[in-house]
């Protein structure tokens, strides 16, 4: 691996508001060895002038499906296999190519694909994956349209197809069991659905899953592997009720008021809000698949997005960021960044796909931050995102170099 020296830097620190001119950075190994406002007196294999650009942290993305090539997402439960992995692969290179060297994928992607992007077999962000989540029979993740009955071979409750994202268990013993099998299989974290959703087809968006007790052993499962719960949610007592069972992050919550907010407050616990994905859901959706009555459910959460924010930021939650964008939107991720600037600064926005994401996903001081011990992944931005966010959008026209693990995944610098 090639020993790179980045001179000249107005380095984008995320708990700063202002950049920091005249940096140099030194990476060796994957890992940045040094950060100095000084020249760095090293032999380097590629030194690289980074005069007049910024050099940030590689951008995280907290909620991402990389194996959602459709909107119709429980049609996809039927496609082959293979194409379902043929088709994540150009996925996960444009979540790269738009400098998220890092997400968490909420449902659906398994180890054995996080393991193919560690090993370079595919070239994408690393990945932090949840295996499928964990659903109640008439929950968000039963994808059954509606029928008088259960057909004991669905394979969407079994969750055997690399298309489908969930599985259906019910009980605190089944649900123990579940969370055992998928850290067994190499979740790094455990997803549950705590209310109804917009791309199932019979839940209500305000219904509640799980009861009590089969949330705590969910969160109990998860801690005792030394991880995490992170539960879909969107009302105010869906939001309560799984943080004060244990849940570290809400996802969507788009329906928080501040009495839930200040149990998050209280508890520790994250807010996740995906506000892009309902403009995709709304805008797009019916034209490219998406069921009716889930285009209605995404008006009816869509106009609270906004509100949640301010709700939260109000109430002192800390904010991650995610997108939750599927099939054709996923070319909108960077779009979360604008939709954000309504109510966050750039600073709090852009703190929300660096540090406090590294901090969700227990790499605080290891990700979202330039600074000597941490993994490289950097990005050099033709402009100040602290200033302009607008050069953190579209598909990376704006990214001069993309930088994970230390490797050069683009580099229009070095001619």
């Amino acid at each position: 691996m090639k020993r790179i020296l980045l001179e000249n830097c107005a380095l984008l620190d995320p708990g700063c508001g202002e950049l920091k001119e005249g940096y140099n950075v030194f990476v060796e190994g994957g890992i940045v060895r040094e950060v100095s406002d000084r020249p760095i007196k090293t032999s380097a294999d590629v030194v690289i002038d980074v005069a007049g650009k910024t050099l940030m942290p590689g951008l995280i993305d907290l909620h991402v499906h990389v194996t959602a090539s459709q909107f119709n997402v429980p049609a996809q439960v039927n496609m082959p296999n293979v194409f379902v992995t043929l088709r994540t692969v150009p996925i996960l290179q444009g979540m790269l190519q738009r400098g998220f060297t890092s997400v968490r994928d909420a449902a659906g992607a398994e180890f054995a694909l996080a393991d193919a992007v560690e090993k370079g077999l595919v070239e994408g962000p690393r990945l932090f994956v949840s295996g499928h989540a964990l659903s109640q029979t008439g929950g968000h993740g039963d994808m059954r349209m509606r029928s008088d009955f259960l057909a004991s071979s669905e394979l969407c409750a079994c969750g055997f197809r690399v298309g489908s994202f969930t599985r259906v268990v019910d009980g605190v013993d089944a649900v123990r069991k579940a969370v055992r099998e998928e850290l067994q299989m190499g979740a790094h974290q455990i997803k549950i659905m705590a209310s109804g959703g917009v791309a199932s087809p019979t839940d209500p968006v305000d219904a509640l899953g799980y009861s009590l007790d089969e949330i705590r052993a969910a969160v109990d499962e998860a801690t005792a592997r030394n991880t995490y719960v992170m539960a879909h949610a969107y009302t105010p007592k869906a939001i309560r009720r799984a943080v004060e069972c244990g849940v570290r992050t809400i996802e969507h919550g788009n329906l928080v008021d501040r009495e839930a907010a200040a149990v998050m407050r209280e508890h520790g616990a994250y807010a996740v809000p995906t506000l892009v994905t309902y403009e995709a859901l709304v805008g797009e959706g019916a034209s490219l698949g998406l069921l009716p009555q889930s285009v209605e459910k995404a008006k009816y959460v869509r106009n609270a997005g906004i509100e949640s924010l301010q709700i939260w930021k109000n109430a002192g939650v800390k904010i991650g960021f995610g997108t939750d964008l599927l099939g054709e939107s996923h070319r909108l991720q960077s779009d979360e960044f604008r939709i954000r600037a309504e109510v966050l600064s750039a600073s709090e926005i852009i703190a929300s796909a660096t540090t406090t994401a590294a901090e969700i996903l227990n790499m605080e001081g290891r990700l979202g931050v330039i600074a000597e011990g941490a993994i490289a992944d950097m990005l050099v931005v033709d402009g100040n995102p602290l200033r302009d966010l607008n050069c953190l959008l579209g598909q990376g026209e704006r990214l001069d170099l993309i930088m994970k693990d230390g490797r050069l995944y683009k580099n229009r610098l070095d001619r």
